[in-house]
């Protein structure tokens, strides 16, 4: 019989060293937003961008460790953490380029080398560790449906807050352009988000 498929000790060390790299790049856009103003932190982790990579700290870490003491096949908990993961730093990516760079906004990381590592490297490297390594087993077709639960909880937080204390964390969720364009945002990112999370499950189950 084929040996299962383990987590090679490099690969887990250059996990745990992504989650502690990204780890730096939260603490240290903290540092640099308190350096400036008192820090709301519901206002801090409201941020997409910031909530997606404090995910990746915790399942690289993870990641990490379990692939150090057990490497072997990634418990089924992992692999979906990793998936949710996946998708919603690959959208942090794509909003990045496509929506806020073109305007010039930072998306609340001002901090040059912390912006690369959450916005730019960060989703590059998670496609990498999805499409290329084999630690983990398929997902179920029913995590398309479960991954939207995250970020359509989150959209509808940030809607509630737009309306009622006018905190947005990104220019095109402004309620000030109009609720029918932040409808169309919205729904156009809504869609985004179902195609890469179908295309996240259906590599899983291609090669698992």
């Amino acid at each position: 019989m084929p040996s299962r498929p383990a987590t090679p000790r490099g690969l887990a060390l250059a996990r745990l060293a992504w989650g502690l790299a990204t780890l730096a790049a939260i603490v240290a856009t903290f540092v640099d937003a308190a350096a400036r103003g008192p820090v709301n932190p519901f206002n801090f982790f409201g941020y997409f961008t910031i909530q997606s990579n404090v995910l990746l700290v915790l399942v690289a870490l993870a990641a990490g460790i379990v692939g150090l003491v057990r490497p072997g096949v990634q418990p089924r908990w992992l692999v979906a953490a990793r998936g949710l993961a996946t998708v919603c730093m690959i959208v942090v990516g794509l909003v990045y380029v496509t929506l806020l760079l073109p305007v010039h906004a930072a998306g609340g990381v001002e901090v040059p080398w912390a912006n690369a590592v959450l916005h730019i490297f960060g989703p590059l490297l998670v496609i990498l560790d999805w499409a290329l390594t084999t630690d983990r087993t398929a997902l179920p077709r029913s995590a398309i449906l479960w991954q939207l639960a995250y970020p359509l909880a989150w959209t509808a937080v940030v809607l509630v807050r737009g309306a009622t204390d006018g905190w947005v964390p990104y220019p095109f969720l402004n309620p000030s352009q109009g609720y029918g364009t932040v409808a169309l945002y919205v729904a156009a990112i809504a869609v985004v988000f179902l195609v890469i999370s179908w295309l996240v499950v259906w590599w899983s189950r291609k090669r698992p």
